[in-house]
């Protein structure tokens, strides 16, 4: 009898074990199945990413992170406190005229970074409390500024009979930095500091981001005709249309119920920026296929550098404070 109850008690015990085997068996199986199709997934979205980023020539989600992270940043300098938004200007305008001082030098431009710094960084202060005639005679104080200190450079004797060196050459690149990133920024500081600028400042950026991102997936999705295919391949007339359609909208929007204004007010806002956005964004490719680069920098990624985020924002400035001017600096 207790040999019959132990072989029971074996059988019970080996079914037991193999149908613990059998169900880890089962168990591990489903894991690999899972993980197998996790490895897909991934795979997938890496093929599509790669597809996307040799389309438009960016990695999409670090660009949409960095992208937000500095949206955030701008809103927040621009409703809560706005001098604040004279430190968001500074630090953009110190990295964007460093980076593209750097990329002029690359291509041989004896461009002075520092003093180009210092002479960028100062047209915020005078710009915000001292307006657009602040932001001019601060703008010819840096020019005067950085020709001095080019100068002085011209007279150390590794320099001085340099055939190689082009004194008009560097100082000309130098106060273009000047001009492009300081000067073209510093009229956004002027129409913050001003009564009710801010929210021009951000209807602005709104619709300049609306035409990015309108040419962005209007040209992913239909793009065919190239815009300029010597200057910037990836551009086209879809893309463009895509741009029109929705800066056109989010300009109405906008001039409606954020900034007062008839409706047609948002149509002029929309369609100077379309205008400056667009030169801006080719301007910037012009000058990147002549020094020979893709990036300015790499400082933000999946962005490329800071100048690259501003190509289209930084002309599009001026033409936002005239707007202001005749409609809402009243």
């Amino acid at each position: 009898m207790a040999d019959g109850r132990n072989d029971e008690a074996s059988t019970a015990t080996d079914r037991i074990r193999r149908t613990a085997r059998t169900a880890r068996g089962e168990v591990e199986g489903r894991i690999h199945e899972v993980e197998e199709r996790i490895h897909d997934i991934e795979a997938r979205a890496r093929e599509m990413d790669a597809r996307i980023e040799k389309r438009v020539g960016r990695n999409l989600p670090k660009a949409l992170f960095f992208g937000l992270v500095l949206g955030f940043a701008l809103l927040f300098s621009l409703i809560f406190v706005t001098e604040l938004f004279m430190l968001f200007g500074a630090a953009l305008v110190v990295f964007t005229s460093y980076e593209l001082a750097s990329a002029l030098r690359f291509a041989g431009r004896d461009v002075p970074r520092i003093p180009v710094v210092i002479a960028s960084v100062g047209v915020i202060a005078p710009a915000y409390y001292f307006g657009a005639a602040g932001l001019w005679w601060a703008f010819l104080a840096g020019a005067a500024f950085v020709t001095v200190w080019r100068l002085v450079e011209q007279l150390r004797p590794s320099l001085r009979n340099d055939p190689a060196v082009s004194l008009s050459t560097d100082l000309a690149a130098g106060i273009f930095v000047l001009a492009y990133v300081a000067l073209l920024g510093g009229f956004a500081v002027v129409m913050t500091a001003a009564e009710g600028g801010e929210w021009w400042t951000l209807a602005y950026l709104i619709i300049v981001i609306c035409i990015d991102i309108g040419a962005y997936v209007s040209g992913l999705s239909f793009g065919k005709t190239p815009m300029a295919p010597k200057i910037s391949p990836k551009k086209t007339w879809e893309g463009f249309a895509g741009a029109v359609a929705v800066a056109l909208l989010a300009g109405v929007l906008l001039a409606i119920f954020m900034l007062g204004e008839a409706w047609w007010v948002g149509l002029v806002l929309a369609g100077a920026m379309i205008v400056t956005a667009t030169v801006g964004d080719l301007t910037e490719s012009l000058l990147k296929r002549d020094l020979g680069i893709k990036d300015i920098s790499t400082w933000l990624p999946g962005h490329g550098g800071f100048l690259d985020r501003l190509d289209s924002i930084l002309p599009s400035t001026i033409a936002a404070y005239l707007v202001f001017l005749a409609f809402g600096g009243s």
